[in-house]
This record gives C-alpha cells, sequence and structure tokens, in this order.
C-alpha cells in the first residue's frame, strides 16, 4: 500500500540551485548504479550483456561525465540530486573530521547539506515523486524535503506509510529485504522501481544501487556480467512501461592489487608520524561507510589534518616522495581544482594512483574480510570517468551542449528533463 500525490502539469517548472528544472512529460526514471565504471560498459557493448544500454547508442545519448571529487557515494549521490558540486551542497565524503570538536562522524543525515534538491523542489511543486535506495545511508540526503514514497531495500521491511509513504514493501517486491553485502540489494531496489512503475506510475523516480558487485568483480568477470545484464533487464522493463530513463554513475572502480594479489596501500597517518613525530597529523578517509566489508574503508583520496604546529610544506613534499601518491593538494588549491567546500577541508588532500589506494594507520583499516578477492576501490582521479546516458535522443540545444561542455554526473536531472526529445 503506498500514498499518492496529485499529478502535476506539464508545463511546471522549478528553480533549484540556480537552475531550472521541467516537471517531466512523461515519467522518468533517473539511475545511478553504484560503481560502474565505463570500462564496465565498454565490456557489456562488446559481449552483448547490455543490448538496452546499447541501444541508446542509435535511439538515445550514450556519453561519458566527470563525477565530483572525492569520488565517493554520498559525495556524488548529493551532487546528482541538488545538480551541483560539493562547494554548494557541502557533503564531501562519506566520514569527516569535525574540526570544532576533534569528532570523526558518519554521514547518515541531511545535518551537512547547505542546500535543496531537484525531487525535494518538483514533489513540492505537485510532481508525483520516488526515491529508492540500496543502502538507507543515503536516504535522508535523497528524499530531503520531499513528499512521497521513498525507502532503501536495507530497511524495506520497516517502510511505513508516516514515514515513508509505502508499506508493505516485502510484499510488493514480492521477495524478503536482502542481505546489505549482496547483489540482491541493489536488484531489490530495480524490482521495487519496476512494481512502483507499474502500479503507482510515479511522475519522477530516483533508484540508487550499492557497489558491492563492482568492488568483488571487473569487467569480464562471470559475475560482474550476470549483474549488470540484470541491471540492463530491468531498464528495458522500465522502458517498455513508457518511462525515459536516464543512467549515471556515483564513481568508477580500480583494481587496487598487486600482481601477487596483495592490496597497494600509503598508510599515510603512520608514514607522516613516523617522519614528523608522533600525534603529528590525522588522516580521514572520506570513503568509510557502513559498507566496509569489501573495501576496508581504503580509497584513493584521504584528506590530512594537522595535530600539533608543523612545517606543512615539508609534509606535503614528504608525501609527494611515497610509492602510489599522484597528487598533493593543500586546502585552497584542492578547493578550487575539484570545486569543495574549503571550511570542510583538511590542511592537505593526498591522492593516490589508479592502482593505489591511501589510508590512514595501518590498524584502522581491516582486511581479513576480503576473503581471497583484489582490492578494488575507488575515490581518486582514476575512477572520476562515468557513464552518462539516456533512452532518448537529446534536443538541438541539449545535442550541442553534450559536445561543447564537459559533463558531469550531476547534469543528470537537467538533461533528463529538459534536455530530451
Amino acid at each position: 500500500m503506498v500514498t499518492s500525490a496529485a499529478q502535476t502539469t506539464p508545463d511546471t517548472t522549478v528553480e533549484v540551485n540556480g537552475r531550472t528544472y521541467a516537471a517531466p512529460k512523461r515519467p522518468t526514471v533517473v539511475i545511478v548504479v553504484d560503481g560502474f565504471d565505463p570500462a564496465y560498459l565498454e565490456h557489456g557493448f562488446a559481449n552483448g550483456t547490455l543490448p538496452t544500454m546499447k541501444s541508446f547508442l542509435e535511439h538515445g545519448f550514450v556519453g561519458i561525465a566527470d563525477c565530483s571529487m572525492p569520488s565517493t557515494t554520498n559525495t556524488n549521490n548529493t551532487s546528482i540530486v541538488t545538480g551541483v558540486p560539493p562547494a554548494v551542497h557541502g557533503i564531501n565524503g562519506n566520514y569527516y573530521l569535525d574540526p570544532e570538536t576533534g569528532r570523526e562522524i558518519m554521514i547518515t543525515d541531511a545535518a551537512r547539506l547547505r542546500c535543496g534538491t531537484v525531487l525535494g523542489a518538483l514533489s513540492r511543486a505537485g510532481v508525483q515523486t520516488a526515491v529508492v535506495t540500496a543502502k538507507d545511508k543515503l536516504l535522508k540526503v535523497l528524499a530531503y524535503k520531499m513528499s512521497g514514497i521513498n525507502f532503501s531495500s536495507e530497511h524495506a521491511h520497516a517502510a511505513n506509510l508516516a514515514d515513508n509513504g509505502i508499506e508493505n514493501v516485502e510484499e510488493l517486491v514480492g521477495r524478503p529485504q536482502p542481505d546489505q553485502y549482496s547483489a540482491d540489494l541493489s536488484l531489490f531496489v530495480f524490482d521495487a522501481g519496476v512494481k512502483l512503475m507499474s502500479s503507482v506510475r510515479p511522475d519522477l523516480m530516483y533508484l540508487s544501487t550499492s557497489d558491492y558487485v563492482q568492488h568483488k568483480h571487473g569487467p569480464g568477470e562471470p559475475e560482474a556480467d550476470a549483474y549488470h545484464h540484470a541491471v540492463d533487464t530491468r531498464i528495458a522493463e522500465l522502458i517498455a512501461l513508457g518511462a525515459t530513463v536516464a543512467v549515471t554513475a556515483d564513481h568508477g572502480m580500480n583494481d587496487k592489487s598487486a600482481a601477487d594479489g596483495t592490496p597497494n596501500v600509503v598508510y599515510l597517518e603512520d608514514e607522516l608520524n613516523s617522519r614528523f613525530g608522533a600525534g603529528a597529523v590525522r588522516v580521514i578517509c572520506p570513503i568509510a561507510d557502513p559498507f566496509v566489508r569489501h573495501h576496508g574503508a581504503l580509497g584513493s583520496f584521504v584528506r590530512v589534518h594537522l595535530r600539533k604546529p608543523g612545517n606543512i610544506w615539508a609534509m606535503m613534499a614528504f608525501t609527494r616522495t611515497l610509492p602510489g601518491i599522484e597528487l598533493v593538494l593543500d586546502k585552497q588549491q584542492v578547493c578550487d581544482q575539484f570545486d569543495l567546500p574549503l571550511d570542510r577541508e583538511g590542511d592537505f588532500a593526498t591522492f593516490s594512483d589508479r592502482n593505489t589506494v591511501v589510508g590512514a594507520r595501518r590498524e584502522d583499516h581491516d582486511l581479513s574480510q576480503l576473503a581471497g578477492h583484489r582490492l578494488r576501490s575507488h575515490g581518486g582521479l582514476g575512477e572520476q570517468k562515468v557513464p552518462f546516458l539516456l533512452s532518448r535522443p537529446l534536443n538541438a540545444a541539449y545535442r550541442q551542449r553534450a559536445k561543447d561542455v564537459p559533463l558531469h554526473n550531476y547534469d543528470i536531472f537537467d538533461f533528463a528533463l529538459n534536455g530530451v526529445e
């Protein structure tokens, strides 16, 4: 059972964070396939496992966009639903150090969000809106000030009319809530989306998945092929129900292991404290979240906070000498280059290369649960490129824009609502 909202008029528009968005002329579904590196797309086009998405080459639009940095889940889902970079919306990771209290905090709500969302604004304008996400940690941001259906597959059993606009989700989907560490956590999202589109038929729906599969399996592995083919099949079902479908990703994914299978890790806090004195710095890994089993809270971007007076330039110079380190920028530089909020950055930022992860202290990272799998992760520049797909062709203005201006994943609502024929 679900609640319903009054249908909007086709000429409704809203302004959100300096952009104007039109209410959808037909049901529209924006999908964020977590960890959907372009390599999976290219492989799926070549081996036939992504026939629906490949058809967009002829009947829609296929491009590659940049995600926001760091290339992490919270940062990019927030960028996508707000249509702006972190400098505006304020969410610059999954995990952060509060400079006022010195406390390390996991982001599980919208407390740090600094602006409104496209979904919230359109729902308040009368657009019937739905959000289904794999990870419950995202729900409070994605459904911020939004009226309509919203729930996670992680907590599907607990969805209720008062809080989520829907109840009996497991009955709707036809199976129990999946384990959080499973491919089915994401497929449950798609199956719920198909059921909602065939029953409630929301005007605008946002589906966001987990990257459990991509952390474990690279392009061409049977498990990755099977999962992405299942995603492609559900996209076909949504299109058959009359929806315009837009697909992007929050970040890419890369193998971060040596030839012998051992992870390529730089424990930066250990290195800096060993060189500059115990307790000199605290390194924060913004990739850390409640789903750490498959990556051990190790990614390719960290923030370094000085804990006592020290020579930051010497620390940065030393960090650049460490193997696998690609880029080291001070606070102002990283904010200017990657549109990040100045008041929420560390004293300097460190990026490792596409084959290396950078962590804090060795004791902070448990890799025992990789269970024999190679470490695959994200967070850095090597995971910045993501697919940007639409099931319908672009109008002339947006075709030209796609040629002239670099795409970002946070342009996807603009293109889906304003740019399709």
